[in-house]
This record gives C-alpha cells, sequence and structure tokens, in this order.
C-alpha cells in the first residue's frame, strides 16, 4: 500500500485510491488475497477447488462435488468452509430453492455461503473487510444457503447486499473461471471504462486465487488508478448497468464521447453493406490513427457515417465473423474481418488494454495458419502473409508483456514464443 492512498472522490461521498509515486507500466500496484471463491460450474472436476490449478484432481468423498490436487488444498477449504457445506452439498444443490435461481444467482448463492462458512461469530474482523463496503443500489432476496449461518440473518442479509456491485470474475488467460470476493481492491478501485490498470490472477499450490492490479500504463503522482468494472465494449447497455448493479452514473471520457454522439446507429442489416462498413472503418483508421484515449479527447475528427461500428450488434458480428473465418475459413475473410475488428479494439479500449493483445495474437495466428493450410509457395503472397504475422505478433508481445504472466502456467506468452520459433524457422 505504500504506492497508493486513498482520498475522497470530488463530488461524490465514495474515496479514490490514487497514486502516491510513478507507477511505470507493468508494475503490480496491489496484491489483494481472496476472503471467498467459487468455481464455475463448468470448471468443476478440471480445476481444484481451491487453487483453481488444472492438475490431475481427487474427488471429495463427502460430497463428490469438490474436487483438489492435493491434500494440503484438500485441508484448506475445508478448514475455510468445506467441512460446515460438505454433508449438506446434494440435498443443497438439489434443492427446489436452489434449482429456482438463475445461473448468476447460484452463483451468488455458493460464493456467499462459501463467505458466511468462514464466520463462527459477529466479532470476527474479516467480516468488516465486506461490511465496509458499498452495498448495491436495489433490495435483493437472500438465496438459500448450503450452511447454518453462525451470524444473525440481518448480518448474512447485510453481506449478501453488497454482492452484486463488490465481486470478481477470476479468470486465466482472460476467460472467467470462477468467482471471487478480494475485498481490498473492492475497496479501494472505482471504475473507468479507459481504465489505467487491470487485475489477473496468480494461482499457486495450497492457496485460493490471488489478484493482482498491474498498472496498464504509467501513472503519474496523483492519479486516480480504476479498473473496468465491466467489459468496456459495451458501449450501449453499460450506463444501465452501471445503474443498476453498482448505483452511480459513469463520467469517464468513453462515456462522454458515447453521451456526445447521442443514439448510435443500427448497422446495415445487409452483410456486404456491414463489410462495406468494416472496410471504410480500416481505411479510416489507416489514414488517422486513433486510440481510444485520443478519440475521446477529439471526438469531433471521427466520421459520422461509421458511428455504427460502435453498436454492440455490430461489434458482436464482427468478432463472429473473424472466429469463424480463424477456424474454418476462408482466411481471406478472416483477414478482412480481423484487421477491422484489431482497428475497432483501438477505438474502445485503451493503449496496451489486453484484449488488444490477445486479439492481435489470434490474428497472427490465423495468418500462420493460412500459410500451413494453403500451402503458399515462397513467392510474394507468402512472404506478405508472414509480414503481416510478424507484425501482428510483434504488438501482441508488446501489449501481453505489460500484464505479464497470469492464471494457469501455459498462455499467450507461451503461444507467442512458440509462433516466433516458427517464424525464425520458416
Amino acid at each position: 500500500m505504500a504506492s497508493v492512498q486513498l482520498e475522497p472522490h470530488t463530488g461524490s461521498g465514495r474515496s479514490q485510491a490514487v497514486a502516491r509515486k510513478v507507477l511505470p507500466a507493468g508494475c503490480v500496484i496491489v496484491s489483494s488475497p481472496a476472503l471467498a471463491t467459487a468455481l464455475l460450474p463448468q470448471e468443476k472436476g478440471k480445476r481444484c477447488d481451491t487453487c483453481y490449478r488444472i492438475l490431475p484432481l481427487h474427488r471429495c468423498t463427502g460430497c463428490a462435488a469438490y474436487w483438489y490436487c492435493s491434500t494440503d488444498c484438500q485441508t484448506t477449504q475445508w478448514q475455510l468452509h468445506h467441512k460446515r457445506i460438505c454433508k449438506r452439498f446434494a440435498q443443497y444443490t438439489s434443492s427446489v430453492a436452489f434449482q429456482a435461481l438463475a445461473s448468476h444467482e447460484k452463483m451468488d448463492a455458493l460464493l456467499l455461503s462459501h463467505l458466511v462458512a468462514q464466520f463462527t461469530d459477529a466479532n470476527d474482523d474479516r467480516l468488516t473487510h465486506v461490511t465496509c463496503l458499498l452495498p448495491g443500489p436495489a433490495e435483493i432476496s437472500l438465496p438459500p444457503l448450503a450452511c447454518s449461518p453462525r451470524i444473525s440473518d440481518s448480518l448474512v442479509k447485510d453481506l449478501y447486499s453488497r454482492f452484486g456491485n463488490n465481486n470478481f470474475v477470476i479468470h486465466s488467460h482472460l476467460s472467467g473461471v470462477g468467482h471471487g470476493v478480494f475485498p481490498l481492491a473492492s475497496r479501494l478501485f472505482n471504475h473507468s471504462c479507459l481504465p489505467n490498470a487491470a487485475a489477473k490472477y496468480r494461482l499457486s499450490a495450497s492457496n485460493m486465487p490471488i489478484m493482482e492490479v498491474v498498472a496498464l500504463r504509467d501513472i503519474s503522482p496523483g492519479e486516480e488508478i480504476c479498473l473496468p468494472y465491466l467489459d468496456p465494449a459495451l458501449l450501449q447497455t453499460r450506463q444501465q448497468i452501471f445503474r443498476l448493479t453498482y448505483g452511480f452514473e459513469c463520467h469517464c471520457l468513453s462515456c462522454l464521447f458515447v453521451e456526445r454522439v447521442g443514439r448510435i446507429p443500427e448497422p446495415p442489416p445487409d452483410e456486404r453493406d456491414r463489410k462495406d462498413l468494416a472496410r471504410r472503418l480500416k481505411q479510416f483508421m489507416e489514414a488517422t490513427p486513433h486510440d481510444g484515449l485520443t478519440l475521446s479527447n477529439d471526438p469531433a475528427s471521427f466520421p459520422s457515417d461509421l458511428l455504427a461500428i460502435f453498436h454492440e450488434s455490430f461489434i458482436t458480428y464482427a468478432a463472429e465473423t473473424f472466429r469463424n473465418a480463424s477456424h474454418d475459413g476462408p482466411y481471406s475473410t478472416a483477414f478482412d474481418w480481423g484487421e477491422s475488428l484489431g482497428h475497432l479494439y483501438r477505438l474502445i479500449y485503451p493503449p496496451n488494454y489486453p484484449q488488444i493483445g490477445m486479439h492481435l495474437l489470434e490474428l497472427a495466428k490465423t495468418y500462420w495458419n493460412s500459410i500451413v493450410a494453403q500451402h503458399l509457395d515462397s513467392g510474394g503472397e507468402e512472404n506478405e502473409v508472414k509480414q503481416h504475422c510478424r507484425s501482428h505478433l510483434k504488438h501482441a508481445k508488446e501489449n501481453l508483456q505489460i500484464l505479464g504472466a497470469e492464471g494457469d502456467d501455459d498462455g499467450p506468452l507461451i503461444e507467442i514464443q512458440t509462433l516466433e520459433t516458427l517464424l525464425q524457422d520458416a
């Protein structure tokens, strides 16, 4: 905490975390241990329920629903909460009350059960780590629990009132694997759609995941440190989510840009017209390159006839078209939409945002796969494809090295090394 201090947030009752000194890009600003976590259902049996690593697992013989990579991990979670849940778990998850919950409500119910099972009385200091967080704006009904609380129902409800707007998605290589309560990070960091920091997760033996907040760019002394609470690409729906889930409206540069734009027009329904829109975006960006920060500071420079690219349906269409073509072809379609999507990400996300790097890596892999799959000759076409591959790989590496290794041991930085070797040998 020597690098961060809390100060009152101007014009609101919230606090803000500001840098006390220069925080260079790539540095770990804060490490925040998890107070409670819960694996996503699709990760059950693949990852250890304690440390989240992918290893050979052994099933809990008591409930047959939790998996562990070692005796140490099993003992850690048993002492933490599982001994109060184990024998009741099958009956709990098959109950009418639990089955009636929506998927996200089931996750919250499991996470709340893991949290509440830890507390033996209301004097536990860890309780205040959660109750000091801001509650959500809406009154919510308490879900069924997998244990009998040893704290009052009113205190359990008080804890749960802070769940919706203070939980984090735990991810590995930017893919969600679980949910977690990280009180320190919740207390410190406000939201921005153009954040200067991002969270990653460190997995280690016998420990629950640890969140590390990393600077995406150099942060000056006195500058507020912000994280994204949701994907900044949700340009149309994010203000509604902020109001309903978090109880605030965002006024970052990105949101002010969207506000000045007004209603984002629907993209054209015809596939050829959408392709033309993507082509014109590429031409504009190659002639006058922008990123999320420069565009937000200079909205007048963006052509009004391109505004439909910011429609969420167009972003989804572009991502799906690229993904499908990059796997199944034709590669020419993957190249066109992949390049356009890269430009779009640079407009939406701030510099060094990891989603940009992940996309550039996927685009580089697509160029390489086209060489392998199509057996291009050693003429100009193959050389041009290799140049695109090297360029995107270089920029992907520059981007993703800032966040650094995170989650599982394999991942994008290892893939970059592999592809660099293949290109050297080609």
